[in-house]
């Protein structure tokens, strides 16, 4: 595993040639399903050669689909496993080395990070949805086959234990991946502290544990690309009900449809709103917790402070 950033198909990813890049992709994914023994520190030494390997594309289309193929098509495929590791493994290197971008390649890591959060709400919000609508099929066509049975079929299905339970411990843990991918983004580029100086004696790798990287929390740049596409891409995956269009053709009045945990979504946000030590932190988080369409779908209400800036307004001097 030490030299896989130097295998073949890390370095064919960022080839101009759509074959070459495809066939890579195909040797990547198959990889990585193939070994679900890798440890964090696999994965970020694999990571580490995908930076690079990105760092060196070049051309616009390429470069975006390329993105798309690291995220889109390589992200899902991933065995449940390694999923949160993969991520985890993700968010440590951009923390890392976002530093180091120049000017002229920040735009398609920019595109690689919204790729990044957009691919993690398909598969923990919306792939969930698409789980428990599966299974509420599933369920209604063993419903219906129950009904034609006959009576010595009735009676075994009558002896057999009742899987109520199981359903029920499966509904209180549907949002534990994307609670545990919350987490993780709350640890690294949403942190509210970017520096923690008690942490900076730490050792990068602990011997003991092949699973702990301490999580960098990368610089303010990264949190503000982070918070400025979050309701965005949020909003992407969602599933909405009624809303009626406008003059220019756009849903007005859209709620959420599902019980999808909006709380838990936008925690990250709210911490730093409450938590951040820096000012332009918390006033990008308050722009981004203020934004029209969560007031459109009953998340937030907009505050009304008429009042305090009418107390607060200077008249000018009195005649």
């Amino acid at each position: 595993m030490a030299d896989i950033q130097k295998t073949p198909f890390v370095r064919e990813l960022a080839s101009s040639d759509r074959k070459v890049r495809d066939k890579a992709l195909e040797s990547l994914t198959q990889f990585l399903r193939a070994r679900n023994d890798l440890s964090l520190v696999d994965l970020v030494k694999l990571w580490k050669g995908l930076f690079f390997c990105f760092y060196h594309s070049d051309r616009p289309l390429t470069q975006q689909a390329l993105a798309r193929a690291l995220s889109y098509s390589l992200v899902p495929s991933l065995p449940h496993a390694t999923l949160h590791r993969f991520l985890r493994a993700f968010w440590i290197t951009i923390g890392r080395d976002f530093h180091s971008l120049d000017r002229l390649r920040l735009d398609k890591y920019l595109f690689l990070i919204r790729c990044y959060v957009g691919v993690a709400f398909e598969i923990f919000v919306k792939g969930s949805h698409k789980t428990e609508n599966g299974d509420a099929k599933k369920r209604k066509r063993q419903d219906n086959g129950k009904q034609g049975r006959g009576k010595k079929q009735k009676k075994q299905a009558e002896s057999e234990p009742a899987p109520a339970e199981t359903e029920t411990a499966e509904g209180d843990g549907k949002w534990a991946d994307l609670e545990a991918y919350i987490s993780i983004i709350e640890e690294g580029p949403l942190c509210p502290v970017n520096f923690d100086p008690d942490n900076s004696s730490k050792p990068v790798v602990d011997e003991k544990d092949p699973n702990f990287i301490p999580m960098p929390h990368g610089p303010d740049g990264l949190r503000y690309h982070l918070i400025d596409l979050w309701v965005d891409e949020l909003e992407k995956v969602l599933e909405f009900e009624g809303g009626e269009s406008d003059s220019e053709g756009e849903a007005k009045n859209r709620k959420i449809k599902g019980d999808v945990p909006m709380e838990l979504l936008l925690r990250p946000l709210e911490k730093l709103r409450t938590e951040s030590p820096y000012k332009p932190v918390r006033t990008r988080a308050i722009d981004a917790l203020d934004d029209d369409r969560l007031v459109e779908w009953g998340i937030r209400t907009r505050e009304e402070e008429e009042e305090e800036d009418s107390e607060g307004e200077w008249g000018g001097f009195d005649d």
